[in-house]
């Protein structure tokens, strides 16, 4: 079921990737990287963002998500990765130079969720730093508790569709009365036509107890 619908989307992204090359409005996507971006969709504007995402010595799961352009700062966001917890929030970009935003989501049935402060930071025309910082609420087999969170993505661009970029993210106490989690990641990212994006990455649970040992993802993320 998930394989198939990872071809499906897959089949409709390559298709649609035949279109103008010509110099546009191009995709941002929230994936691969750990922290999401401050950037929101245009009005009007539909994405999905699915990838297959297989942890050591768990199940593989297909994250996806959601967004839709309600106005040109405000989106809408529903994401999940096993159809059973979703969690539904919102992108608000305030500020442009630097480019600002919040997101907020809460999971539907459990109640936990997030706030995040979000910035993106360019320096020249090859590097950029898109750090994330911001507070949990936890749902911990009904025992609820607050963790900060933060993130960071470093990316360099290859070329105006392509980039490398290496990433982390931590949580503390990464459980009630615990210690703290450490994420770490690597990968890549291309952007075909102006509105398909693919990409691929690796990463590992450098500290912590939750942190998966090591993980390695594919996506595809698509605009209409």
């Amino acid at each position: 079921m998930r394989f198939s619908f990872v071809l499906v989307v897959l089949a409709c992204a390559l298709t649609a990737a035949a279109q103008s090359d010509a110099p546009a409005d191009l995709i941002s996507a929230d994936r691969p990287g750990i922290a999401d971006g401050s950037t929101t969709m245009r009005a009007g504007a539909f994405q999905i963002e699915a990838g297959f995402e297989h942890d050591h010595g768990d199940d593989p799961s297909v994250p996806v998500l959601l967004r839709y352009g309600l106005t040109s700062a405000f989106e809408l966001r529903v994401e999940t990765d096993d159809w059973n917890d979703a969690a539904v929030g919102f992108k608000y970009h305030f500020r442009d130079e630097p480019s600002l935003g919040i997101i907020a989501s809460a999971s539907i049935p459990t109640g936990s969720g997030d706030v995040r402060l979000s910035a993106d930071f360019n320096a020249g025309e090859r590097w950029s730093f898109n750090p994330n910082v911001g507070v949990a609420i936890v749902d911990e087999d009904h025992d609820r508790f607050a963790a900060a969170l933060a993130a960071l993505t470093v990316q360099y661009n290859l070329t105006r569709k392509a980039n490398v970029f290496v990433d982390g993210a931590l949580q503390t106490p990464e459980q009630r009365h615990g210690t703290s989690s450490l994420i770490v990641d690597t990968g890549a990212a291309w952007i075909v036509g102006n509105d398909t994006q693919l990409d691929v990455s690796v990463g590992w649970g450098a500290h912590g107890q939750t942190a998966p040992a090591v993980f390695w993802s594919a996506g595809i993320s698509r605009r209409f």
